[in-house]
């Protein structure tokens, strides 16, 4: 995704028209509140003629009961406008707050599932953004102020063809002054769109670092780093701020300019009503129904010039919300997926594997890499920072897709393959254990939505978890904060191991981190693993010797290259890259 000085800035609400699909659901409470807005508004042009009764008919005849009667239709009218402008209110609020919510449903239901080649180039806090402020934009629009605008100009054009009732002189006059009021209104709207939309941006940016920073809140107080951060965040907010009052001063601007155009028209037309009144060519009535006819106009105008600027800011809000209802994943199912085989056996086999990451094309993190791995096998990688290690976990996961050769579980290409199928076969143990702040049992329950809680404990035990996990406050129901803060890092592990045995997977990838833990969680976590990995096709990134003297087989690599595979034995005296490293990794243990 680009930054918003690349994204197109269109001069209309035309961005508006996304929101159609998600008002369509909601027809009948639309119509509704259609209803209920027509009604209301002929209540409230029906209010100038029961005036215009009062006067000619009621006070000129001197007659009691005449202006009785014009008294009771205008409280009628009034209590009809009263309660159907109220109804109407409650079902365009209710469409708003519904169609915002089925818009940020769908918004995240596209990012979820987006590859990560798109978060690389997109911050997870501009998109939380998106899905708060922008929206709330576009509640405002969808709910009250579409139903502002739309009463507005109902009002304004019954109110017009009334006024031209009234006195078609006077309304020939209004018309005149119409393109006059309207086109300056137009020119410094789109001023508005343009600056509302980099407003939003400034508040996507400001989101975005501070969901940076508060999730390495400890690196950064570990550095000293708050008085840096604390600027970095004050610059950004300030910006924000900045952008924000420009298209404030333009709003005020326009609000402005809109009223003293609007009543500046009016005031010259009921000039000349006065003086058709003196002429004997306008009854008092009528000049006081004219005179609440053009009131209506001019509020509405007024009402429609101050809404526009919201639309403006709906429409600029709308944009960055469809950039993301419309971001397609690089990786998805193709239309035809080849079918993987049940049961899984867990072969594993790379065929000429060249691979570059989108943000780092010119580099290789896998060049030509071909390699078969039998089910059931367990296979260490061994190799420098950067050999490329960590990334055939990305490719069998299908995070990414190979820009040449192909990857292969149980001889289907993954390529061909729907990503989620691929996934249900791979267990991973990540080397940073990724918590939800949720309860123990359900970030255990990860593994398989639809297991019981005898099974969760089962995966507990065998993954040597049951023990502390009953010794927390609320046991297995313990809220275990975000990210899994109140653990110790080898319970994180011992978690997410019984997460991975819950999921039974027939592969498993298992990015090895005992290395930073103490000698008796790396006893209890090994264990843990050495269960987990029976019976299944394994891939270490290993760390340990313990780990590579128990795989079959031991794989190097360097630069994205495999330079050489056998056991340690094997590899000690014929590879001096190996044998380096298990000099500077091993020689501890």
């Amino acid at each position: 995704m680009s930054n918003g000085s690349d994204r197109p800035k269109a001069a209309s609400a035309r961005p508006l028209a996304a929101l159609l699909p998600f008002l369509a659901p909601y027809r009948l409470t639309i119509a509704l509140a259609l209803f209920a807005l027509l009604v209301a508004a002929g209540a409230m042009l029906a209010l100038p003629i029961a005036l215009r009764m009062v006067i000619d008919e009621g006070f000129s005849a001197g007659n009691a009961a005449t202006i009785n009667r014009s008294f009771v239709g205008f409280l009628l009218a009034a209590v009809v406008f009263g309660g159907f402008a109220a109804w109407r209110f409650y079902l365009m609020s209710w469409i708003g707050e519904r169609v915002v919510a089925d818009i940020r449903d769908a918004v995240y239901a596209r990012v979820i599932r987006m590859d990560p080649a798109f978060f690389e180039v997109t911050r997870s806090g501009e998109v939380l953004s998106r899905l708060t402020t922008d929206t709330t934009l576009v509640q405002s629009i969808a709910g009250s102020g579409f139903s502002i605008a739309l009463r507005s100009s109902i009002t304004l054009v019954g109110a017009l063809i009334m006024l031209a009732l009234t006195s078609a002189k006077l309304t020939g006059w209004i018309v005149m002054f119409i393109p006059v009021v309207i086109a300056p209104l137009v020119i410094v709207g789109r001023r508005v769109r343009r600056l509302s939309r980099v407003a939003q941006d400034g508040i996507a940016d400001s989101s975005g670092l501070a969901g940076e920073t508060l999730n390495a809140i400890q690196t950064i107080q570990a550095f000293n780093l708050e008085s840096l951060q604390d600027r970095r965040y004050s610059q950004t907010v300030q910006a924000a701020f900045d952008h924000a009052i420009r298209r404030t001063r333009i709003r005020a601007l326009l609000t402005a300019l809109g009223v003293t155009l609007v009543f500046g028209a009016i005031t010259m037309v009921l000039w000349g009503g006065a003086h058709a009144v003196l002429d004997g060519t306008m009854s008092a009535g009528e000049l006081g129904q004219f005179l609440l006819y053009a009131t209506f106009v001019g509020s509405s105008a007024a009402m429609l010039s101050e809404t526009w600027g919201e639309v403006q800011r709906a429409a600029g809000a709308t944009e960055r919300l469809v950039e993301l209802l419309q971001a397609e994943p690089a990786i998805r199912a193709p239309t035809s997926p080849l079918p993987l085989p049940t049961p899984g056996l867990g072969a594993i086999r790379f065929q000429d594997v060249s691979f570059s990451y989108p943000s780092r094309p010119d580099q290789r993190a896998l060049d030509g890499v071909s390699l078969s791995i039998e089910p059931g096998e367990t296979v260490a990688f061994v190799g420098p920072s950067g050999a490329g290690k960590s990334t055939t976990f990305q490719l069998l996961l299908r995070f990414y897709d190979p820009q040449s050769g192909s990857v292969e579980i149980d001889g289907v290409p993954l390529a061909g393959a729907d990503p989620m199928e691929v996934r249900r076969r791979i267990g991973l143990v990540p080397q940073e254990t990724v918590l939800f702040g949720d309860t123990a049992r359900e970030n255990i329950r990860y593994g398989r939505p639809g297991a019981t809680d005898a099974e969760i404990e089962q995966a507990a035990r065998a993954a040597s978890a049951h023990e502390f996990l009953t010794q927390l406050p609320q046991g297995y129901d313990t809220f275990l904060g975000e990210r899994g803060t109140r653990l110790s890092g080898g319970q994180r592990q011992r978690i997410a191991i019984a997460r991975a045995l819950l999921k039974d997977p027939p592969i498993l990838l298992l990015d090895e981190a005992t290395s930073s833990l103490d000698a008796a969680s790396e006893r209890a976590v090994q264990e843990a693993l050495e269960r987990l990995m029976e019976g299944r096709t394994t891939i270490i990134i290993a760390h340990r010797l313990a780990t590579v003297l128990k795989a079959d087989r031991i794989v190097v690599l360097d630069h994205g290259r495999v330079v050489d595979s056998g056991t340690h034995t094997e590899l000690i005296g014929r590879n001096p890259l190996y044998a380096r490293l298990a000099e500077l990794q091993f020689s501890g243990t």
